[in-house]
C-alpha cells in the first residue's frame, strides 16, 4: 500500500479517519445538500446522489449563500455530517460551516489534496498536528 502525507493548516481541531469522497466541484450548502441524509442534491454536481456521511470530504471550497452553516449544522444534528473536511479555499462560509459541523477541518496544504486524494482512499486527518495521511486504495 502507498501512503502519502500532506501538511496543512487547522481550521477545526481534532482527529478523524474514513474513506475519502472527492470532488473538484464546489459545494453549495443551501440547496446543494440534503442535511437530513448527507446527500449532495445539486442538479449538475458531479457527486449528485452521493452521501458524505462519515466520510472525509475533499473539495475546493464552498459556493452560494451563507446557508452553508445552517445546512451543515443540521447535517451534524442528523448524524450525517462528514467525518472530516479538507478544502483548498478558505472563506467565511466554509469556516463557519466547518465550526458548526464539529468535524476536523484543514486547508492551506503543501500539496493539492484534489490532485493527491481519490474517492475510496483511506484518509486519516489530525488537524491539531496539521497532518493528513492518505492510504491509496
Amino acid at each position: 500500500m502507498t501512503k502519502i502525507v500532506l501538511h496543512g493548516r487547522k481550521v477545526v481541531g481534532g482527529a478523524a479517519e474514513g474513506e475519502a469522497l472527492v470532488t473538484t466541484d464546489r459545494i453549495s450548502g443551501w440547496g446543494g445538500i440534503d442535511p437530513r441524509t448527507g446527500t449532495i442534491i445539486e442538479t449538475r454536481h458531479e457527486l449528485r446522489g452521493r452521501s458524505f456521511k462519515g466520510r472525509v470530504l475533499v473539495f475546493p471550497g464552498a459556493k452560494g449563500s451563507s446557508g452553508w452553516s445552517s445546512q451543515f449544522h443540521v447535517a451534524r444534528l442528523s448524524g450525517v455530517a462528514p467525518a472530516a473536511m479538507l478544502f483548498n479555499e478558505m472563506t467565511t462560509k466554509i469556516a463557519l460551516g466547518a465550526v458548526v459541523t464539529h468535524a476536523p477541518a484543514m486547508t492551506d496544504f503543501d500539496q493539492d489534496p484534489l490532485q493527491v486524494i481519490e474517492t475510496g482512499d483511506w484518509v486519516r486527518v489530525d488537524a491539531d498536528q496539521g497532518i493528513v495521511e492518505v492510504t491509496k486504495k
